[in-house]
């Protein structure tokens, strides 16, 4: 029997079909092919609460501290900062609807000099509370690497830094554009800044601790 035309008969259908494989594959069959996302969207971060303190009181001048022995110590807490430090696990009880989360992580600053012996003391009786170790391995002016190490761990975080370096760690946390954040850490020991992500979004809040007599 001679060959059908191309142009007619089952031929014809077969080169139809033949022909519509790659279209259907391209999305052209009537039907939406899944879509996938491009190579160069990235993930929303995951949502994330910081706790930022600044250290215990200090000595005021003239007057010493005293270090963890009762040794005095001008680069250790006074004697209300070691009050502080005791009473701060409270801060933190387990029960549910508390003003604060308890930290599954605690940060404080490292290194040799003053503040950081500071923050550590500071926070010391929480950890130990919470049964979890002091992270210490940051010093003040590391801030970047400090968000970066907060941010990857586990949620909530709670960190213990000087001063001056708090509003260096809100950057480099990418909260600092939140409403409401002042432009420094007040003059005062009896604060906590909390910073909350979620679905990317920063937001804040400032809480007093109320822990000694004389807070606000």
């Amino acid at each position: 029997m001679p060959e059908a035309p191309a142009g007619t008969g089952p031929r014809r259908r077969a080169l139809l079909a033949a022909a519509l494989v790659p279209l259907a594959a391209a999305g052209c069959s009537g039907e939406e092919a899944p879509r996938t996302p491009s190579s160069g969207q990235q993930p929303a971060p995951k949502d994330a609460v910081v706790m930022v303190i600044r250290h215990a009181e200090k000595p005021y001048a003239g007057d010493s501290g005293q270090d963890e022995d009762g040794e005095d110590d001008p680069g250790s807490l006074a004697g209300r900062g070691w009050r502080r430090a005791e009473e701060l696990p409270r801060l933190f009880p387990p029960a549910k609807g508390a003003p604060l989360p308890r930290p599954a992580a605690v940060f404080a600053a490292g290194g040799k000099v003053r503040a950081p012996a500071r923050c550590r003391q500071t926070v010391t009786a929480l950890a130990t509370a919470l049964r979890t170790p002091v992270r210490a391995e940051f010093a003040v002016g590391a801030e970047s690497a400090l968000a970066h190490a907060v941010l990857a761990g586990p949620m909530p975080a709670l960190v213990c830094w000087e001063h001056t370096g708090i509003p260096r760690l809100v950057r480099a946390l990418g909260a600092h554009q939140v409403l409401g954040l002042p432009a420094s850490w007040p003059d005062r020991y009896d604060l906590v800044w909390q910073f909350t992500r979620r679905s990317g979004q920063w937001s804040f809040r400032e809480l007093p601790q109320q822990l000694l007599p004389g807070d606000a």
